[in-house]
């Protein structure tokens, strides 16, 4: 049975953005580059929600271009085309999958435990879905979540968007790994659901 890995940037205070959804608050460093290409090399499929999908789309196929980009995240750019993606939304259009088209699939939001649950019985490596906090919470709330990897950083944001919403339980997790990076303030925080 594959795994599902739910993996997100928190800040100290609770948060997965900040005001206004906006990711530049957010301690994004080496080590979040590491960790995201550690999780890709394990990961056969990538989940999202409409959100994150629109976001990660308007940027990775072209990322490659771009002069500054680290070692971690121009692994990260080469593996995306590759990598089957799972979109969950009811406003996703396959126009806005662009050149992930072959490697998408849209599905509906009232299909999505279900969906997850078939991909979870299926063939392949680890599912890691990154940020789509309305998704990973609904998925967290069904059981479906086997891992939760929290990248904490030394920032407090104030307001944004909580990693876990109203009425979510993230009782029951067992820490399973912290791990530093040399160089960095973050840490991840593994823990099984």
């Amino acid at each position: 049975m594959r795994k599902l890995i739910v993996t997100n940037l928190v800040s100290l205070d609770g948060f997965i953005s900040g005001p206004g959804g906006d990711l530049t608050a957010m301690p994004m460093d080496h080590a979040f580059d590491e960790s995201n290409a550690e999780h890709m090399r394990a990961a056969t499929t990538a989940l999202f929600g409409a959100t994150t999908y629109r976001a990660f789309v308007g940027f990775w196929p072209n990322a490659l271009e771009m002069p500054d980009l680290g070692e971690a995240s121009a692994e990260i750019a080469r593996r995306w085309p590759a990598m089957e993606k799972v979109a969950v939304s009811d406003s996703l259009t396959e126009d806005e999958t662009g050149p992930w088209r072959e490697t998408t699939t849209i599905v509906p939001r009232a299909e999505a435990r279900a969906a997850v649950a078939a991909l979870k019985e299926g063939e392949g490596g680890d599912i890691v879905m990154w940020g789509s906090s309305f998704l990973s919470n609904d998925l967290l709330a069904a059981g479906l979540v086997d891992e939760l990897h929290l990248m904490m950083g030394p920032v407090v944001v104030g307001d944004g968007t909580p990693a876990f919403r109203d009425g979510v339980s993230a009782s029951g997790l067992r820490l399973t790994d912290v791990r530093r990076w040399d160089g960095s303030d973050n840490l991840l925080l593994s823990y099984a659901v």
